[in-house]
């Protein structure tokens, strides 16, 4: 654990100090304190934010807003037969591809997709198969067993659920 005593500047020589501006003429920062004399930057509460136009409407706001992000959805870890094929495991799960690299995360399921050829038989578990990917691995001998995803509720599905639940013990409504 680190502790204010063992702490130690980074390598390649220690933090930079901050500028201290309008300090004087003989900190070469004095009087203007760096901004120049006179006009809109040197002045306080300048507007010089990203997306500032100069009063214009910013591009941002002008721009009509389309669609929207669906927060139930599903996204799912792709791996192709070729692939399989190129690994050369018997038995294939989510864990297993994980930790041989061939899926960089598990997101939330495995859908094998059928790019490629495959010679040997292979018993794989993932959330969804591709017809081809499916036909592939059964015309190979191998097996194709089928993980369901639990649907993903919504809060307004929980609460109802709750509600549900209190009723039925007999307790009081929740607000």
């Amino acid at each position: 654990m680190n502790e204010l005593t063992r702490l130690t500047p980074p390598r390649g020589g220690g933090v930079k100090e901050k500028k201290r501006v309008g300090r004087g003429q003989a900190s070469g920062l004095g009087k203007t304190a760096g901004r120049g004399g006179k006009g809109q930057k040197a002045r306080t509460g300048n507007m010089n934010f990203i997306g500032f136009e100069g009063g214009q409407m910013p591009m941002q706001r002008r721009i009509p807003k389309r669609g929207f992000t669906n927060p139930f959805r599903v996204e799912y870890a792709l791996i192709n037969i070729g692939d399989l094929e190129r690994l050369g495991l018997a038995e294939v799960d989510v864990e297993k591809l994980l930790a041989a690299g061939a899926v960089k995360e598990r997101k939330d399921g495995l859908k094998v997709l059928g790019d490629g050829e495959l010679t040997k038989p292979v018993s794989v578990r993932a959330h969804k198969f591709s017809a081809s990917a499916k036909e592939k691995i059964e015309k190979a001998g191998g097996k194709v067993d089928v993980i369901v995803l639990p649907p993903k509720v919504t809060p307004q599905q929980r609460k109802a659920e709750e509600k549900k639940a209190a009723a039925a013990a007999g307790k009081p409504k929740l607000r």
